[in-house]
């Protein structure tokens, strides 16, 4: 091959070598790592101020912690949660169908019942219950008195007043259900049971979950209301505990720290059952 055809040949053209690609320098984020140190600190100082103030008496907090009075006012507290969120679910979801029914009738009354139960405060309610006596005496020939005890009075109480809430969520749920899905299945000829319970509740679950799992953890904090009518709740317990021994911090940090476990354990409840309903979805992946 000649020199001419050799010049003639094309090259490939020159390739930037490592010293010629630019350089990528991250951006310095000096603001960001100036306040993460600065919280880090405060968080350090307020530790060991908690952990160094002999006001506490953490020695007086761990005696306390797993006494029987202690844990008798807990388990009536656990009780008292779960009764009433089942039982404010129950009506709640009643509340919801009515709200979503054809009948005018029965949307009002839906309406007006969670309008009302809204609208009064749940201590208000508590104490018109526990009194209920100076308007109805006796109740099917039985003194009201004896019918309604204060933990039956905490019961009805937090229920009506939960129910109202309930209702709304269940409402907001199924209403996040897109219409057609039904109307699919009314097109494959399910009965309107197993369009309910096949089709409409697990997708509904998935909008009815997070605000469910709120209103547990809300339920739980909110029975130390009762206290104020003289149930021996985990709070009340620890009232009579700290009226007898005047060590008020102390039973307060012991109240504080069951509230903090359990409300911890209903919370990793809540992250595993809103993460089996969201299977399937985007942000489940």
């Amino acid at each position: 091959m000649s020199s001419d055809t050799l010049a003639k040949v094309p090259t490939a053209p020159d390739l930037p070598g490592p010293a010629d690609v630019p350089r990528i320098v991250p951006q310095r984020r000096y603001g960001q790592w100036a306040a993460a140190v600065a919280v880090l600190l405060l968080l350090a100082l307020a530790g060991n101020s908690v952990a160094r103030n002999k006001a506490f008496q953490w020695d007086v907090v761990a005696d306390y912690f797993t006494s029987d009075s202690v844990l008798r006012g807990l388990w009536l507290t656990l009780w008292l949660t779960a009764v009433v969120m089942v039982l404010g679910f129950a009506l709640g979801a009643l509340l919801a169908a009515f709200r979503l029914a054809a009948n005018p009738v029965l949307r009002a009354v839906s309406w007006g019942y969670v309008w009302l139960f809204r609208s009064i405060p749940i201590l208000v309610q508590l104490l018109l219950w526990f009194n209920i006596g100076a308007l109805y005496p006796q109740v099917f020939g039985v003194r009201t008195v004896d019918l309604l005890s204060p933990v039956a009075v905490a019961v009805v109480g937090l229920t009506l007043h939960e129910a109202a809430y309930a209702a709304e969520v269940v409402r907001g749920g199924i209403l996040s259900v897109d219409r057609g899905q039904i109307q699919a299945a009314q097109a494959l000829g399910l009965s309107r049971w197993r369009r309910w319970w096949r089709i409409v509740l697990p997708q509904a679950m998935r909008s009815i979950v997070p605000p469910a799992g709120n209103m547990l953890i809300g339920t739980l904090k909110g029975t130390s209301i009762v206290s104020v009518i003289a149930v021996n709740d985990l709070l009340f317990s620890a009232q009579l505990i700290y009226h007898r021994t005047y060590q008020v911090i102390p039973l307060l940090m012991v109240a504080t720290l069951w509230y903090a476990v359990v409300t911890s354990v209903l919370g990793v409840g809540q992250y595993y059952v809103e993460k089996r309903y969201a299977r399937g979805t985007e942000s489940a992946r």
